[in-house]
């Protein structure tokens, strides 16, 4: 287990965003040490900014470009890996979300979300079309299709959730920190000695119990030195690209095959495990698994035996939605929209958060290699077959809100 990131969520003004980056930076470079010190690496140490529109509301989305070039120098000279700068929602002007192409193609360290969905206003059904075209052209700003990593649709998201491309901060309120949690090694040791599925699962919490009071005594103590409230940890399970700390290996263990029947059942009994243990908490706290970074994820998926509809399956039962998805780089719009849809639909229905980082890689197509095996946290994969998309002449096709009831306790 290791600190994939502590995220201080932050406000920062479109004049002068120095200071509170410098605060966010001191803090961060104090606190990494303090974990490492009590026997916890820390991967990265990242900012999350309340959403980039309302930054730019005195100027407008022309300026967009320029403010994220300064926030990327600003963050590389006091040390910050990783910045996001919150969701453009459907309330917006369009152009923002038209923005983010180039403010991604511009940068090399800033994240960016587009909020397709929420319970007050429903799925915004011109934004899922447009935020697919976004993905598209982001797509292609690199041969390698790479840099559709620091973008994201979400849906149902609230701030405070420490992982990236998700994280933002709630306009106006004081700065805090939070932690995400690379964890689903836990699950692997968890699952090897265990001699029935409910001890598994017994297992897994105890692990997570036991971690997770690690952390926060010591970011309790860190809130009180530094002044700023903990909000909370992100014990999603997240994998890395070996089979020793892969989520999906960890679902196996259990006896089924992903793609295959019974995998639901065993994405439940690691969901059971996590929700039994007692930790203070934020953002998802959900399956994750994200077919590129994780080895077992990337084979089967590179088999074709784990599809996009399995994904999508996995996240009904508490997941984090769709992550590191590759797909062809022709993939359509209505393809891309459909997908988005689904999530949407589902994040709103069963009133969980949910995103979605679709990944087409430009000049691939179903079966190839996505020829990214350079990237350090990626394993070798293959390129997924897209599904079919909506079709242009249907309802769904339409603009305006489509508006998902919660599910009613019967």
């Amino acid at each position: 287990m290791i600190v994939r990131s502590i995220t201080v969520f932050t406000n920062l003004s479109l004049a002068d965003p120095e200071v509170v980056l410098a605060k966010a930076a001191n803090f961060l470079h104090s606190a990494a040490p303090t974990f490492e010190a009590a026997g916890v690496a820390v991967q990265t140490r990242r900012v999350a900014t309340q959403p980039f529109p309302r930054i730019l509301a005195p100027v407008g989305p022309g300026l967009a470009v320029a403010y994220a070039t300064r926030l990327q120098e600003l963050a590389l000279s006091y040390g910050i890996d990783y910045l996001a700068l919150g969701p453009a929602h459907a309330a917006d002007d369009p152009d923002y979300v038209e923005a983010i192409v180039d403010m991604i193609d511009r940068t090399e360290s800033l994240f960016f979300s587009v909020s397709i969905a929420d319970a007050a206003r429903g799925i915004d059904l011109a934004l899922v079309r447009r935020t697919a075209r976004v993905v598209q052209r982001v797509s292609r700003l690199s041969e390698n299709g790479l840099r559709t990593l620091f973008l994201a649709a979400t849906a149902n998201c609230q701030p405070g959730a420490p992982f990236f491309p998700v994280a933002y901060h709630e306009d106006g309120a004081p700065m805090q920190f939070a932690l995400a949690i690379q964890a689903a090694d836990l699950a692997i040791e968890a699952f090897r000695e265990a001699t029935t599925v409910n001890d598994a699962a017994e297992r897994l919490t105890r692990l997570v119990n036991e971690a997770a009071g690690k952390l926060s005594a010591t970011a309790t103590s860190l809130a009180r030195e530094f002044d700023i409230a903990f909000g909370g940890i992100d014990f999603s399970l997240a994998p890395f690209p070996r089979d020793e700390i892969s989520l999906g290996g960890a679902m196996e263990r259990l006896g089924v095959s992903l793609g295959g029947s019974g995998a639901a059942a065993a994405a439940a009994v690691i969901m059971t495990a996590l929700d039994a243990a007692r930790f203070p908490r934020a953002g998802f706290n959900g399956l994750m698994l994200p077919v590129l970074e994780d080895s077992v994820l990337a084979a089967r998926a590179a088999a074709g035996q784990l599809t996009t509809t399995d994904l999508l399956l996995y996240s009904a039962l508490c997941g984090t939605g769709l992550d590191t998805v590759p797909l062809p780089g022709d993939t359509g719009q209505e393809a891309l929209a459909g997908i988005l849809l689904d999530v949407a639909a589902l994040a709103l229905r069963l009133n969980k958060p949910l995103t979605a980082r679709l990944m087409p890689l430009p000049g691939k197509g179903p079966g190839e290699s996505c020829g990214l095996e350079d990237f350090p946290y990626f394993a070798p994969g293959r390129v997924m077959a897209p599904p079919r998309g909506l079709t242009s002449d249907g309802l769904l096709s339409q603009e305006g809100a489509l508006h998902i009831l919660p599910r009613q306790a019967s």
